[in-house]
């Protein structure tokens, strides 16, 4: 699995700086997104960086008063990329979990996502059991009645995932014995090859689905329930540097003060049309 390949090159990298902790004054401070996560972040046509999260970001470099450079890298090299330096911080909807937590840290979490599976329209896999319901889960559960019911639905079909994710973690926990597992390198790609019939169903992020399913004209649609609760982690934040702890402190602050005044929420409801702010 490419998560566990994503871990293991972020701690090799790691180990290659550790030391004596040197306290930095942060004026400069580099933040990577993907660029490719509509509606999180985005490329736009001239090439800057839009979504949600760029102007989430805008706020919260003011907020810690620091001047920032957003960058595009590529997902699966973010967490070792980071380590290594190349960056200061990953703002790309990424899940705060305990499997991360040991070779980065995290600032306190800013939004938090439900998942689920998504097929196009037309597909004998659409409207499957449970369809427009929660399932809440927890780290490491099994057994749960909806899943096992949808690993029946779901065997010998093809799902698409993107690379070294927590939904790729999920896929492969709980279908991969019954399903073929289909890698890609963004959801844009997968979408594609799911709208065209390539492969018969996506599992993402809900919001993330939600604005494709407007670039696909509505021919994907959810099916089956999503998928809610501890399973995800404490929601999505931004990823430094473990030995970075005041610019973690910096903009946990920054972030705090943003749910608080409804920030998050009003960014979230223009960019999800709902709000992501963790409850």
């Amino acid at each position: 699995m490419k998560i566990s390949a994503l871990l293991l090159a972020g701690a090799v990298a790691l180990s290659g700086l550790a030391g004596p902790a040197v306290a930095k004054e942060w004026k400069t401070v580099t933040i990577t997104l993907e660029g490719a996560y509509a509606p999180w972040n985005m490329t736009n046509p001239d090439g800057s960086l839009g979504g949600f999260e760029p102007e989430l970001a805008k706020v919260l470099c003011e907020r810690a008063k620091v001047e920032c450079k957003l960058v595009a890298s590529d997902w699966d090299g973010m967490i070792p990329a980071l380590n290594a330096g190349k960056f200061d911080i990953i703002m790309d909807a990424l899940s705060i979990t305990e499997e991360r937590k040991q070779v980065i840290d995290f600032t306190i979490p800013y939004a938090a996502t439900p998942a689920a599976f998504a097929t196009v329209k037309d597909s004998p896999l659409a409207d499957a059991a449970g369809t427009g319901t929660d399932v809440r889960m927890d780290v490491g559960q099994t057994g749960v009645k909806e899943i096992d019911a949808l690993k029946e639905a779901f065997k010998g079909k093809t799902i698409g995932i993107q690379a070294s994710t927590v939904y790729a973690k999920f896929i492969y926990d709980n279908f991969g014995d019954t399903a073929t597992i289909r890698e890609y390198k963004t959801g844009a790609d997968r979408d594609l090859d799911l709208q065209n019939g390539r492969i018969d169903l996506g599992f993402d992020d809900s919001v993330y689905f939600e604005s494709a399913f407007e670039g696909a004209n509505g021919e994907l649609v959810f099916t089956g329930p999503q998928i809610v609760g501890p399973i995800w982690g404490a929601g999505e934040g931004l990823g430094v540097r473990k030995a970075d702890t005041d610019l973690r402190d910096m903009f946990s602050a920054a972030i705090q003060s943003t749910l608080e005044d409804g920030t998050v929420k009003t960014l979230s409801e223009k960019w999800f049309k709902t709000d992501v702010s963790p409850k």
